[in-house]
C-alpha cells in the first residue's frame, strides 16, 4: 500500500506540494484559475473574525463573507465552544432509531423565528438539497397531479440535477439532463409570470403548477423583488393552489437587513422557505428547508409516507448543534440590524467611489451586507489587449468585463491584503458581502482601498493581472 498523508503533513505542506496534489488528484484547471490571482499562491495558518492569518505572516481582510457562509466570521467563539463542548461530552452524532434533541430544539426555534405557521423543519446538508427537498415536498403536496414547476430567468438554486434544472445561470452552461416541466418567468416582471402561469393553464382553469420557486433577492444578480411583486405572486399562488417557496440559502439569517429578505414585507408568507450557507455558524455544512404546517403535513404526515424523504446525515449531531448556536448567535448579536449598519456605511462609501471612477464604475447596487459594483471597461482599455483575448473568451459579451473585475480582485489582494471575488451571472459584478461581525473600520478600509485600485485605470488593472497569470 501506498504511503499515506499524515494530518501533521498535511498542515505542513507547502504551496508548491499542494499545487501538485490538486494537479494529480483533484483539477489541473482549478490550479491554473485560481493560480491566476495571488491567493492561489498563499496557504492559510489561520483566521478569525473577519481576518485572514496567512503562514508568511500576513493578515488578509476576507470580504468574501464566505460566500454567504460566513455572515458569524472565522471561528466566531460561541460557534466553537458549542462544537468543543459536543465533542467533549461525547454526544452521539446520528442514529435513525433515536430521536434528536438538537433536531427538535432547532425545529422549535425556527418555528418561533418565522412568521405564520412555517413551523415544519427538515434539515440536510446542502442548500442545492434543501431546494430540492422543497421541490419535492411540493410535488407530493399535489399528489403528482401536477408537472410544472417556474422559475426566473437569472435564477440560482444549485448545481444538482434538480437544482440546476431550476437554475438559470452561466455556471451551469453545459447540457445536462433536466427534470421535466420545468418553465421560466422574467425576474421580478409581473406579465411575463402571469403568461408562464397561463401557459400552463387548462382551458378548464385548471392549473398545471405544483410550485414556483423564486429568490426575493437574487444574491447573484444583486438584484430583488419588488413588494408589488412578490404580494401579488403570493396572491396567484394561494388563489391557484401552488406551493411557494423562497430561496433564501444565501440571504437567510441577517444578510440583507431583516432575519430573512421577505421579512421586510410584513404579511408574506411562502409556503416554504430554504436556508443554508451561514445557517451552520461558518463550521458546519448543513441546510434547512421550513415549511407551513398544512403544507407537510398533507405531503408527507402518515406514516406510509412518514420517510419518503430522508437523507443519512439528517439530525447529524454536531452540525444541527452547531445551527442551534448559530442561530443563537444571530439572534442575541442582532445580525439584522449590524447588516444594516454596514449597508448604510457601505452605501456612502461605494457611492463616493463611484463618482471619483466615473469611467469605471458603471452601477452599485445592493442591500445591508451584500452589495455588487459593477465595472465598464470604457475608453481606457486598448484595442490591442482586447485582440490578445482567446477566441473562445473573444466571443464573451462580458469577457473584458470579467477581466477588469479579475483584475481589481488581483489589485485589492496583491497592493492591499483585501479578499474579494466576482459574480458568476450574466452581469459580473465585484461582490461586496462583509461578514456580519465586520466593523467600521475594517468597511472603511476596504472603501478605500477600492478607491485606489480603481485608480489606477483599467489598463494597469489588465497589466497587473496579465502579469499575475505569467509568474503563477
Amino acid at each position: 500500500m501506498s504511503e499515506l498523508i499524515t494530518l501533521d503533513q498535511a498542515e505542513a505542506m507547502t504551496t508548491e506540494q499542494a499545487h501538485d496534489l490538486y494537479r494529480r488528484y483533484v483539477s489541473r484547471s482549478q490550479v491554473s484559475l485560481i493560480g491566476s490571482f495571488g491567493f492561489g499562491r498563499d496557504l492559510v495558518d489561520h483566521a478569525e473574525g473577519a481576518w485572514i492569518h496567512l503562514r508568511d505572516g500576513r493578515r488578509i481582510l476576507d470580504f468574501t463573507g464566505g460566500v454567504g457562509v460566513l455572515s458569524h466570521g472565522h471561528n466566531h467563539p460561541r460557534i466553537l465552544a458549542a462544537r468543543r463542548r459536543f465533542q467533549e461530552q461525547r454526544r452521539m452524532e446520528v442514529h435513525k432509531n433515536y430521536f434528536s434533541p438538537y433536531v427538535a430544539a432547532l425545529s422549535h426555534n425556527l418555528a418561533q423565528l418565522l412568521p405564520g405557521d412555517l413551523n415544519i423543519s427538515y434539515f440536510p446538508n446542502s442548500g442545492a438539497e434543501a431546494v430540492e427537498g422543497a421541490v419535492k415536498l411540493a410535488y407530493k403536496y399535489h399528489r403528482g397531479r401536477r408537472g410544472t414547476v417556474l422559475h426566473t430567468d437569472i435564477a440560482f438554486h444549485g448545481k444538482l440535477l434538480g437544482a440546476g434544472s431550476l437554475t438559470a445561470s452561466p455556471e451551469t452552461h453545459f447540457p445536462y439532463p433536466q427534470i421535466p416541466g420545468t418553465d421560466t418567468f422574467a425576474y421580478d416582471d409581473l406579465p411575463s409570470f402571469l403568461l408562464s402561469l397561463d401557459r400552463h393553464t387548462a382551458s378548464s382553469g385548471e392549473s398545471d403548477v405544483y410550485a414556483v420557486v423564486l429568490e426575493p433577492f437574487s444574491a447573484s444578480s444583486l438584484r430583488e423583488c419588488s413588494p408589488e411583486f412578490l404580494r401579488r405572486v403570493r396572491r396567484l399562488c394561494t388563489e391557484r393552489d401552488i406551493v411557494l417557496i423562497f430561496d433564501e440559502v444565501y440571504t437567510g439569517w441577517g444578510k440583507t437587513g431583516a432575519l430573512f429578505h421577505f421579512m421586510h414585507h410584513p404579511g408574506l408568507v411562502p409556503d416554504i422557505v430554504t436556508t443554508s450557507k451561514s445557517f451552520g455558524g461558518g463550521k458546519a455544512s448543513i441546510s434547512g428547508y421550513v415549511a407551513r404546517e398544512p403544507i407537510f403535513r398533507a405531503a408527507y404526515d402518515n406514516l406510509s409516507d412518514a420517510t419518503l424523504h430522508s437523507t443519512t446525515y439528517y439530525g447529524f449531531g454536531e452540525e444541527t448543534a452547531t445551527a442551534l448556536e448559530a442561530v443563537a448567535v444571530a439572534v442575541d448579536e442582532d445580525f439584522p440590524g449590524r447588516a444594516r449598519a454596514l449597508g448604510e456605511r457601505l452605501e456612502r462609501g461605494l457611492a463616493e467611489v463611484a463618482v471619483r471612477h466615473p469611467g469605471l464604475v458603471q452601477q452599485v447596487t445592493g442591500r445591508g451586507a451584500l452589495h455588487g459594483v459593477f465595472l465598464t471597461p470604457g475608453p481606457d482599455v486598448p484595442a490591442r489587449l482586447r485582440e490578445m483575448l482567446p477566441t473562445s473568451v473573444a466571443r464573451d459579451p462580458q469577457a473584458v468585463s470579467k477581466l477588469l473585475t479579475g483584475a481589481v480582485v488581483a489589485a485589492l489582494y496583491r497592493d492591499h491584503g483585501i479578499l474579494t471575488f466576482f459574480g458568476s451571472n450574466r452581469l459580473i459584478a465585484l461582490i461586496v458581502s462583509p461578514p456580519l461581525v465586520a466593523q467600521d473600520d475594517e468597511v472603511d478600509l476596504f472603501v478605500k482601498a477600492l478607491d485606489d485600485v480603481l485608480g489606477q485605470g483599467a489598463s494597469r488593472l489588465l497589466a497587473g493581472l496579465v502579469r499575475e497569470k505569467v509568474t503563477a
